[in-house]
């Protein structure tokens, strides 16, 4: 019996107070859900517009650290209309249960009870900030009324093998939930019918209002139970009604097979990094260009990409191969190939750069040789410079990861290599 379900009943609550440590120092001046991601977006434009596509227009973003890049970039981007009950409001961590910041992800709504209060939703969705994603809420919805849910969880299948960096969930064949190990180091149960995949939790909820607000009261009481994953599931999935959402099955209008299913948790500089290179791909898993589900973002105004330089004697030529270029970018004379660049990047003649990540308003000096890095806002690279081609030297200057991808943060002063 299918139920249909109005989408003004449900409230949506996004955590995006994340301190994103794994991420530094593309984290040392924002926080985690407002890092830029893909050319022109953000990562928390993702879940924003995940529940703007699916016709939710109820949604409070909680934050707290560095949150000030964040919140001027939502209010800057979504205007929506209050007077029909729709909002995309930022609400900042405000100390109302004591002088502490949240302490997880169940004590973030905790301390926000009151937003619960004053609308009286009989849903609520409590969704992370921090993925690189598109669901169609309504689906997972369905099946949570469907199944008279108190708790659904968003669950994704992933490869037995790599149980142990997810909370895995652990069902029965009607996918209530019968279990939820943390990070099992093995032996975790696998999906019913497919012995080689676990169920991992995408830390994407949707509670019935009323027993959201019983659980969590009871747990402050006790003085317990500050995170969903650790402490708030255990609890419930015996007493209550909890079943898993297989977002494998979530179909997105407008997409091919290849791309169902597609979701990045981008917490550490390895992941963001292979997050972003998908989107070079010929055929990216994750597709930007989906008219039938657009991803909105902050609006800018500046002028189209140029490429110019076309003198093939001197080498002197302006291209981009395999790359996503944004607006106001600027290749004159350099060479970039699998890139992303973002908005108002000059890259400058004889400039080589290579499988790179190029925040807003990077400067590439001329004859400057790039490769494997990711480079923060506003850098300027001075003629001549070299990163990514001698490790043990970037690591004196910068945040190299173990696979040799190098981190030139904010600010960063490069100074010229001088050969003597």
């Amino acid at each position: 019996m299918h139920h249909a379900f109005s989408r003004r009943n449900v409230l949506t609550m996004i955590l995006a107070g994340g301190m994103g440590e794994r991420l530094f120092p593309l984290t040392r001046d924002r926080a985690k859900p407002a890092v830029p991601f893909g050319g022109r977006y953000r990562i928390i434009d993702f879940v924003i517009n995940n529940f703007i596509n699916s016709g939710f227009f109820k949604i409070k973003v909680l934050t707290q650290f560095k949150s000030n890049s964040l919140i001027e970039h939502i209010t800057r981007t979504w205007r929506l209309v209050p007077e029909i009950g729709q909002y995309v409001d930022v609400v900042p961590a405000q100390m109302r249960k004591g002088p502490f910041w949240f302490r997880g992800t169940a004590d973030a709504v905790f301390q926000n009870l009151e937003l619960i209060f004053d609308e009286q939703p009989e849903y609520v969705c409590v969704f992370g900030g921090d993925h690189i994603y598109k669901m169609d809420v309504n689906q997972m919805l369905q099946e949570h009324i469907n199944n008279d849910a108190d708790l659904t969880i968003a669950t994704v299948p992933v490869p037995v093998g790599e149980a142990h960096q997810f909370g895995v969930v652990e069902v029965d064949d009607d996918f209530r939930v019968t279990g939820f190990v943390e990070k099992p180091k093995e032996g975790a149960r696998t999906i019913p019918g497919r012995p080689d995949m676990i169920l991992a939790s995408m830390g994407n909820y949707i509670f019935k209002a009323s027993v959201m607000i019983d659980v969590l009261q009871r747990n402050a009481l006790r003085n317990s139970g500050v995170d969903f994953g650790k402490e708030i599931i255990p609890e419930m999935y015996p007493k209550t009604k909890v079943f898993a959402y297989d977002f494998g099955q979530n179909i997105i209008p407008g997409e091919d097979a290849y791309n169902q299913g597609y979701w990045r948790d981008v917490g550490t500089i390895d992941s963001y990094f292979a997050a972003a290179l998908d989107l070079v791909a010929v055929t990216p898993l994750f597709n930007l260009y989906n008219p039938q589900w657009p991803i909105v973002s902050a609006p800018n105004h500046w002028p189209p990409a140029k490429f110019v330089f076309a003198d093939s004697k001197s080498q002197r030529i302006g291209v981009a191969t395999d790359s996503l270029v944004s607006d106001g970018a600027i290749i004159s004379g350099g060479t970039i190939n699998r890139c992303v660049l973002h908005s108002r990047v000059r890259i400058n003649s004889y400039a080589d750069v290579d499988e790179s990540i190029l925040m807003d308003g990077v400067d590439v000096g001329r004859h400057s040789k790039i490769r494997r890095a990711i480079i923060d806002k506003g850098v300027k690279l001075p003629p001549g410079s070299t990163i990514g081609y001698d490790l043990d030297h970037d690591r004196e200057r910068f945040t190299v990861t173990d696979s040799g991808i190098v981190v030139v943060p904010k600010g960063s002063s490069v100074e010229e290599r001088v050969t003597a």
